[in-house]
């Protein structure tokens, strides 16, 4: 079976990051860069780098990007140079195109031409660690939507020995536990009848309100 491609342009601190990462989860990566110095840094760590100008069409062309399954724009601090690269991509047909915004406007701009996935790495971590640091069982907090949220939160020991009937999150609060990650492995829908022991991590989906509550009746 063929692997995934990526291209990552921009091999700043983000880029880097997840280009790393997608080469450790087994995938190929070409970065780009149009500072020589970065493309020298990850060399021996990708499949590909390139020094590009990655707002110059007929240079993403030659370097055959359309093939990719998913382009990733992680451009630093220049604004421009990010839309302008988004615009080459989807013109030239990219399967997927993500992009890194640095402000709600720039992430306006790009959703408005185009782009399939707008993502806000700064902001996004400053609210999980935001959450984190106000809620200690908290260990981990995405937002789905502006609605719904999924949380991972630390079973105290006082939970210790109930079963999901007996927490009963849906019908008193809303949520939904998705998932229980035991130290011998995880439960994946967890049944009725499923007990939570001290250290277990529950997966929690729900509204905003609905987990807020759930969190402060029940965990702390």
């Amino acid at each position: 079976m063929k692997k995934n491609q990526y291209a990552v342009i921009g091999l700043g601190r983000f880029g880097s990051s997840l280009s790393k990462e997608l080469i450790k989860l087994g995938y190929e990566v070409l970065g780009i860069d149009k500072d020589e110095e970065a493309v020298d840094e990850m060399s021996s760590e990708l499949t590909h780098t390139v020094v590009a100008d990655s707002t110059d069409e007929e240079v993403l062309k030659s370097l055959g990007v359309r093939n990719f399954d998913c382009a990733v724009v992680a451009i630093g601090d220049d604004i421009q140079a990010s839309i302008l690269t988004a615009i080459v991509l989807k013109d030239l047909g990219v399967k997927m195109v993500v992009a890194k915004a640095l402000s709600e406007l720039h992430g306006k701009v790009l959703n408005k031409i185009g782009v399939d996935r707008v993502i806000y790495p700064e902001r996004d971590m400053g609210i999980r660690v935001a959450h984190q640091l106000v809620s200690p069982n908290l260990l981990d907090y995405i937002e789905l939507s502006k609605d719904y949220t999924i949380v991972e939160l630390s079973v105290p020991k006082r939970l210790c020995g109930l079963s999901i009937k007996e927490l009963d999150p849906r019908a008193k609060y809303g949520c939904s536990v998705v998932a229980i990650n035991k130290k011998n492995g995880v439960i994946i829908a967890p049944m009725a009848t499923d007990v939570v022991n001290e250290k277990d991590v529950m997966v929690i989906i729900g509204t905003n309100d609905q987990i807020e509550e759930f969190e402060h009746e029940v965990i702390r």
